[in-house]
């Protein structure tokens, strides 16, 4: 289990190497023989990598675990003298202490030596194991072509390889949408990777089930149970008011979530579901928020103890889903890999052993894809699941270490990282891709960008059906991921063999429990992550040597309320003031959420630091100038840093900046006036304000920015910032917005030259649209705010070839009609119609919108009805609406949803129906609302 270590330290001697060459470190040069032991040290532990592969299948055998275990010292020992040197290297030349240089390369030349000699002392060693490898020649040339040739899914449909249980979901449906007040909990038991979680998702989106509850909720429990996350959750799902009002929710005390959350669905036929429930307390803690006034209203759980499905309803009968039939395992294994005729035989041999759990057949099914199509490699497959003899669970086990074996190196480094992560936590997939570059897992690959190269890993990991997709754009991109909870214990059980990661939890104790306590130990581990907050984090101290990444995941900070809250902010940031002085080689720190008001100048000795996370911190005033010594920073992030009202100029001094995210909603901290032009490298600037450093030339310097967005912007301002962007081959997603309604975009033909731009978001008004050929050609998302469109701007837009997605928000058309002509919109999936005050009357023609599959209509209070048009779209799944008034969303449901020709779409509305109802039979009700 040394291999992911060893590989880490390779791509750091990669890192060094490049770092020397370009004589990125100091104006003194680095001297060739130190250059050369470095390259001969990456050559030894690259080559070792190729017995690593095979030692890992035998580490049952005693003699090869001390073995690998040697060899993980030593990549250790290589790993802490790279660090180190980097470290001194940059603080000397920060202190211009540059007579010491040739003493620390003397040492670093005695230290290369000496583990040179231990490597190939260690190397004679394998083959008496019975542990064999490739050769020198080979090992480079296999793992970079089986990187390069990997199969790239588009794995963006979560329910890609389900069978269909029509008997269950059957079953399920005729109990939850009875309308007896005795059956108010419905629930799902079976053991972990049976599917209970899928089922519930087909239930929760199945159209019976949104057309018949007026509202619902879905969270996700787990064992780390927390009550407070789970009734904000719930309440985010079920009353749009407090999705806008988060801060304040945040401050109520438990009970009054409680009582507000009865209160909201007492009047409502209400769905909640309770995914992974644990504990009889779990139900305890919750069901006096859930009403049984409302007749029909259900909660259906996911749990896999049947104790707890009964004590939540004694008098419910649990539904025990089943394991999968032979065919049926055999279908799910047909549609996760090909199998040819002559390997049916084999791959029904496999269905069986696999018995019946869909987890295991879609995880096997995902290694499968991966090997030849060959009798030899699947029969080798099958050989490898023998667990007969073991329970369910380590059955299940065994089977995801097999997958698990089977990973690259690479890909080994990044799906340990994922339980780094508190369990049942969607992960967001940009943050999480910026953690792996952070890190330094990843093979530089050509031409290809780092990140680039993450994505690819994130879709090898998907495809092998190792991670699950959580969240997806509106163009169909995976915005989080989740990892099933029997996966994430994989990654933490390999993890903490490997010294890769360790977590903390409530009170600071690590995950593993023993009769000892935790506090004074010292870990290996390279990585620690905190999961909640406490009264001392003295503990870290004894890591600071070995850890070189600190992450925090805090979720209690939420209870602290009033003048205390104040006070825990200065004890808070007093207890972690010790991080800056003692984690000298971080690579990583991640504070979201972290209540802290300032940071000491001490940040600015963390010079190894890649990723600076300080999303949802309590800064205050300035940033310390020193920060401008993290010279090898690659991510910034200030978003949602609500008191943060100016930032430094220093952040040109982040020369390997690739992501400065700044934004914080109605008061983000001024920016204008930073000095940008040496952020050459820089890739995301989602938000930034207009300032003197667009005319000194630095936005010019930034080719290669992914997503740029700029704000109050003069009218003055916009031609250039268009001639400069016109030229940005790799820019994706723009965002411009104007500074004053007097201000107007002026034709954007420039933009015609992004031929790779697929979002544009404009807030301002428009003089004039240009035509469909002029716009960006692989336009797919446009949003529109402010624009006082007229007429004949939607002939045009709706010429646009390849748009998907539509906005137009507020003030972007002052017409009273509205109308889409026949085959306009031809790839439209979705529209949203946001607070169009002055539109009265909209037509859509016969074939227009043919594609179109979700609509939103918000805000806009004198449209009176939907298009005749829409009833005979065969596409169109769901229609939400907000704010309209009752009569609108009355019409809708009784008159135009049952004129519908083809399909019928599902109804979402913010609004409770039986309020619509009774207003309609009860005009009187109107003015007293």
């Amino acid at each position: 289990m040394a291999e992911v270590a060893v590989t880490i330290v390779v791509e750091k001697l990669a890192e060094l190497l490049v770092q020397q060459a370009a004589e990125a470190v100091s104006e003194v040069e680095c001297p060739e023989g130190v250059r050369e032991q470095v390259g001969k040290l990456k050559n030894e532990l690259a080559w070792m990598q190729g017995f690593l592969k095979d030692a890992d299948a035998k580490q049952s055998n005693e003699r090869v675990r001390i073995w690998v275990s040697e060899i993980r010292d030593l990549a250790f020992e290589a790993e802490e003298l790279i660090d180190t040197y980097m470290y001194k290297a940059t603080m000397h030349t920060r202190h211009l202490d540059k007579l010491l240089r040739p003493l620390h390369m003397y040492k670093l030349a005695r230290r290369i030596d000496r583990i040179m000699s231990k490597i190939k002392e260690v190397s004679a060693r394998p083959e008496a194991y019975g542990v064999r490898g490739e050769s020198r020649e080979d090992i480079n040339l296999t793992s970079i072509e089986s990187l390069r040739h990997w199969r790239q899914p588009s794995p963006y449909s979560e329910e890609e390889y389900v069978i269909e249980l029509e008997d269950d979901i059957e079953l399920l449906l005729s109990q939850l949408l009875t309308v007896e007040p005795r059956n108010h909990v419905v629930s799902i038991v079976g053991m972990g990777g049976l599917g209970k979680t899928t089922l519930a998702k087909k239930l929760y989106n199945h159209r019976s089930v949104v057309n018949h509850f007026e509202c619902k909720a879905w969270v996700y429990v787990s064992k780390e149970y927390r009550r407070r996350d789970v009734l904000q959750a719930i309440l985010r799902d079920v009353d749009a008011s407090s999705r806008d009002e988060a801060d304040r929710l945040e401050r109520l005390p438990e009970e009054e979530l409680v009582n507000k959350l009865h209160s909201v669905l007492d009047e409502k036929r209400y769905m909640v579901v309770l995914d992974d429930i644990w504990g009889m307390e779990v139900w305890d803690g919750l069901k006096s928020a859930f009403p049984r006034r409302k007749m029909g209203s259900k909660i259906l759980l996911t749990t896999r103890k049947w104790e707890v499905a009964l004590h939540a309803d004694a008098s419910s009968s649990p539904h025990h889903l089943r394991t999968l039939t032979e065919d049926e395992s055999y279908s799910l294994l047909c549609n996760k890999v090909f199998i040819p005729p002559e390997l049916e035989s084999l791959a029904r041999e496999i269905v069986v052993k696999c018995e019946g759990l869909p987890l295991a057949l879609v995880v096997i099914g995902g290694l499968l894809s991966r090997k030849h199509k060959s009798s030899v490699e699947w029969d080798q497959v099958l050989r490898n699941i023998s667990w007969h003899l073991l329970q369910e669970q380590e059955r299940i086990a065994r089977i995801l270490e097999l997958s698990y074996n089977d990973l690259p190196s690479h890909l080994k480094s990044c799906f340990l990282y994922l339980g780094l992560f508190p369990e049942g936590l969607n992960i967001q997939t940009k943050k999480l891709l910026r953690l792996w570059v952070a890190e330094g897992f990843l093979p530089q690959e050509g031409q290809e960008t780092p990140e680039g190269v993450a994505h690819r890993y994130l879709n090898e990991l998907i495809g092998r059906c190792m991670i699950q997709v959580g969240a997806v754009s509106s163009l169909g991109r995976v915005k989080t991921i989740r990892i099933h909870d029997l996966l994430r214990d994989l990654s933490l059980s390999k993890g903490k063999e490997e010294y890769f990661l360790k977590i903390f939890h409530g009170n600071m104790a690590p995950s593993s429990t023993t009769s000892q306590s935790h506090s004074q130990q010292p870990t290996r581990s390279r990585r620690l992550s905190i999961h909640s907050c406490d009264d001392r984090y003295d503990f870290l101290k004894h890591g600071a040597h070995h850890s070189r990444s600190l992450l925090f995941f805090n979720r209690e900070y939420n209870d602290i309320v009033g003048t205390i809250w104040f006070h825990w902010n200065f004890l808070q940031e007093q207890k972690l003031n010790f991080i800056y002085r003692k984690f000298k080689l971080l690579r990583v720190l991640e504070l979201d959420g972290v209540r802290v008001v300032s940071l000491p100048s001490t940040i600015g000795d963390l010079v190894q630091l890649r990723y600076l996370g300080l999303r949802k911190t309590n800064l205050e005033g300035k940033l310390p100038p020193s920060l401008g010594n993290l010279k090898n920073l690659q991510t910034l992030d200030l978003r949602y840093c609500c008191f943060l009202k100016r930032i430094p100029n220093i952040i040109w001094k982040m020369v390997n900046l690739r992501h400065l995210l700044l934004y914080t909603p109605f008061d983000s901290p001024d920016s204008g006036h930073l000095r940008l032009d040496t952020l050459t490298n820089l890739q995301s600037l989602p938000y930034i304000d207009a300032g003197k450093w667009i005319e000194d030339g630095a936005l010019a310097k930034m080719s290669n920015l992914r997503q740029l967005g700029i704000y109050e912007l003069s009218g003055k301002m916009v031609n250039s910032v268009l001639s400069t962007v016109q030229g940005f081959r790799n820019l994706h997603s723009l965002t411009l917005s104007l500074q004053s309604e007097e201000d107007e975009f002026p034709m954007f033909r420039q933009l015609s030259q992004c031929i790779h731009l697929e979002k544009l978001s404009l807030i301002g008004k428009i003089r004039k649209l240009p035509d469909p050929h002029e716009f960006p050609p692989n336009l797919l998302k446009l949003t529109l705010h402010n624009s006082h469109l007229q007429k004949e701007s939607i002939a045009k837009l709706e010429r646009l070839p390849k748009l998907k997605m539509l906005i137009l928000g507020k003030g972007a058309y002052n017409v009273q009609e509205l109308s889409f002509n026949a085959e306009g919109f031809s790839q439209l999936n979705i529209l949203r119609l946001i607070q169009l005050k002055e539109l009265e009357e909209w037509t859509v023609e016969e074939r227009a919108l043919p594609r179109l599959e979700h609509m939103l209509i918000d805000g806009c209070e004198k449209l009176r009805t939907i298009p005749e048009g829409l009833k005979t779209l065969t596409s169109l799944k769901k229609i939400k609406i907000i704010g309209m008034p009752v009569e609108f969303e009355h019409r809708l449901r009784t008159n135009d949803v049952p004129e519908f020709k083809y399909v019928t779409p599902a109804i979402e509305s913010s609004m409770d129906i039986l309020a619509v109802g009774m207003l309609i039979h009860s005009p009187m009700l109107l003015f007293q609302v």
